[in-house]
């Protein structure tokens, strides 16, 4: 069982508790693959079916309880939580408690497979839970629980929409409880994020809540010890402790998991401070124009598969020579080579609609993940300056690194981490050996009946958008919603075009209407409504089934291309056939599509001979190429995030030696 925070310092801004950061060396290795093995052979050492009775035994009394004798057994409750902890039995309690006031409030009535998912977060695991299965209201068990405890509960999704909703939605639940509740969305001043943070449960977005603990390290500049701050507190009226947001890393639930845990692991955070002046500014002009003359094959070559660019020996000796009479700025070896490597990348791996927008003649950058717009984020070193010229829009200052932190480094820091999300089993190995978190897989509410079509491949991709829309249109005269995923807005885009040519009524979701999600998403579900969205239609929104749609086989789901994690093409399939509803998801792909063509166009190539000569095994030799394709991008990710937290903890070590702290 937790060990409660209670044996920490009270949460305050003055007594901040977290983990401390620790390397681990080979005997922990081990020890972790052992305790690993036991975990999961024991199923996280909790009894679901024992835990489940004892929460009904104790909810088959309250409902004839008063509003007022609730109050008063709540009261009784968090006395006792915060002297013996998540003790099973009190957990049952407080779980039958939480339950009967949702239905009272809000009238949602917790599951009891919503039940064993909020046991699973309260005891620090990860609950796979399918999509539909309703992990907004299992969260209020396991957050309502350690509030009442007295530990302060950060519940984290990876959007301010759902971050706004869900605290709005489950508000009324925590309130009845005694506990207050805070939501913290990107817009927020500073003065309201402190507010949000002093509240029991606080609502917020992956990226708000890791830069708001790097606006506070900046804040404490390395003074962060609680007798410092409270020596400070009583001698000055602009103390650091007035000035700071958080009040510690107690107790997260991470929503979507793997996404944030696990894909966005890949880049580090970083607080910036502009710099850099007409000179620099000059400088990055004209390593984006000598970028653009040099040649690919020639004075460069490019590994899209590594997503690197090389200079070679021709093409670095051309750049000297351009060089020569522009300043004293391109003079060192170094310097020079990296300018136009990056100016490279900026070119070649960057692309309008798909990894930014141009909006008001700015940069906007394109979150990967969710397909959302990522307001006041820049690309580091000087890339986001050379995009902003490639693309001829204004030029901002650069930025330089005032603090940064990987989200590995700081998840490993709260004393209680969980989370849940309906794609966790593909990397339950990474999670454990990161953030020791195991993944407990909780069974539906009620019985799956998706229909799942065999992949369709197409020879190219112009095919392949012909058979999606001819299906579209046929699923629409049947009287079916259809949701159709793209990787991107242009994918997106095209297909809105097609559909249009043909006369056919539809609705757009992707980053430029990323603020009417709510409204086209609740009508995805009307007989006959074709919605065509990027990413983000997986994560997080529920499409509600009319119910003639639901007599009539259901929303049907059509992918349009592999995304880099099979586990991101599982969110899109489980947007239909949710609750027990019928569903149908269809994969349409091309051996043109952006996966095959950047990891394995050599093997698309003889599939494409394959198939023009009518060989029979073309369809499985390009079904293999698209699997490949998608197990290599994986792989590489995965390589990627073991190297950065691999480098974080190196780093550590070297500010560990010095005497510094981060």
């Amino acid at each position: 069982m937790k060990t409660i925070v209670s044996s920490y310092p009270p949460a305050t801004v003055n007594f901040r508790p977290e983990k401390k950061s620790k390397r681990s060396g080979p005997f922990d290795v081990v020890a972790g693959i052992i305790k690993g093995l036991y975990v999961y052979s024991s199923s996280g050492g909790i009894n679901r079916k024992r835990f489940v009775s004892l929460v009904e035994a104790y909810s088959s009394g309250l409902m004839k309880k008063s509003d007022k004798q609730l109050k008063t057994m709540i009261a009784d409750l968090r006395l006792e939580l915060h002297k013996k902890g998540f003790e099973e039995d009190l957990s049952a309690q407080s779980f039958s408690l939480i339950r009967e006031i949702a239905g009272r409030t809000i009238n949602m009535k917790h599951y009891n497979v919503q039940i064993i998912g909020g046991w699973v977060l309260l005891n620090g695991m990860v609950a796979e839970m399918a999509t539909g299965e309703g992990k907004t209201l299992t969260a209020t068990l396991a957050a309502g629980t350690a509030a009442l405890a007295g530990i302060p509960v950060h519940v984290i999704s990876i959007n301010d929409y759902l971050t706004a909703r869900d605290a709005e939605s489950m508000g009324p639940v925590y309130r009845a409880l005694g506990l207050t509740v805070g939501c913290i969305t990107h817009e927020l001043e500073p003065d309201a994020r402190r507010e949000a943070y002093q509240c029991d449960v606080t609502y917020c977005t992956n990226k708000d809540v890791v830069f708001d603990y790097l606006r506070d390290r900046i804040t404490l500049e390395n003074r962060g010890h609680h007798l410092y701050l409270q020596a400070e507190n009583i001698c000055s009226n602009n103390s650091k402790s007035r000035r700071l947001l958080q009040r510690g890393l107690c107790f997260a639930i991470v929503d979507e998991a793997d996404s944030i845990l696990i894909d966005e692991a890949r880049t580090p955070l970083i607080i910036s401070g502009t710099s850099g002046g007409k000179d620099e500014q000059l400088f990055m002009e004209q390593a984006i124009s000598i970028a653009g003359e040099i040649l690919e094959g020639t004075d460069y070559i490019i590994d899209r598969s590594q997503q690197l660019i090389k200079l070679t020996k021709k093409g670095k000796l051309l750049i000297i020579e351009k060089t020569e009479a522009l300043g004293h700025l391109w003079t060192g070896t170094i310097r020079r080579e990296d300018i136009i490597q990056k100016a490279l990348t900026a070119l070649h791996f960057f692309h309008r609609d798909e990894h930014y927008l141009i909006q008001d003649n700015k940069i906007h950058i394109i979150d990967e993940f969710t397909g959302r717009l990522m307001p006041d984020r820049s690309w580091e070193k000087g890339l986001h300056q050379l995009i902003e010229l490639k693309e001829g829009c204004e030029v901002t200052k650069q930025r330089e690194s005032l603090s940064k932190i990987s989200y590995q480094s700081f998840f490993r820091r709260y004393l209680n981490l969980s989370g849940m999300t309906g794609t966790a089993m593909e990397v339950k190995n990474e999670l454990w050996h990161v953030y020791e978190l195991p993944v407990i897989s909780i069974p539906t509410n009620r019985p799956v009946i998706r229909d799942s079509y065999r992949d369709k491949i197409f020879p190219t991709e112009e095919l392949k958008w012909q058979a999606v829309v001819k299906r579209l249109k046929q699923m629409q005269n049947d009287g079916r919603p259809v949701l159709t995923g793209t990787r991107s807005v242009a994918a997106s885009e095209r297909v809105s075009f097609l559909l249009a040519r043909e006369g056919i009524k539809h609705r757009v979701l992707n980053a430029r209407q990323d603020k009417e999600e709510a409204n086209i998403i609740a009508e995805a579900g009307q007989p006959g409504c074709i919605t065509i969205a990027t990413n983000m239609a997986g994560r997080g929104t529920d499409i509600i089934l009319k119910k003639s749609v639901a007599k009539n086989k259901g929303l049907h789901v059509i992918l349009t291309e592999k995304h880099d994690a099979a586990r991101i093409d599982r969110q899109l399939q489980g947007r239909c056939a949710r609750q027990g509803d019928p569903g149908s998801f269809e994969p349409f792909l091309s051996m043109e599509d952006h996966l095959v063509q950047r990891e394995f166009s050599v093997f698309s190539f003889i599939t494409l001979i394959m198939m023009r000569f009518r060989i029979p095994a073309w369809t499985l030799a390009g079904k293999f190429a698209i699997i490949y394709a998608q197990k290599k991008v994986e792989k590489q990710h995965g390589k990627i995030r073991k190297h950065l937290f691999k480098q974080v903890e190196r780093i550590g070590d070297m500010l560990s030696f010095s005497g510094r702290s981060e």
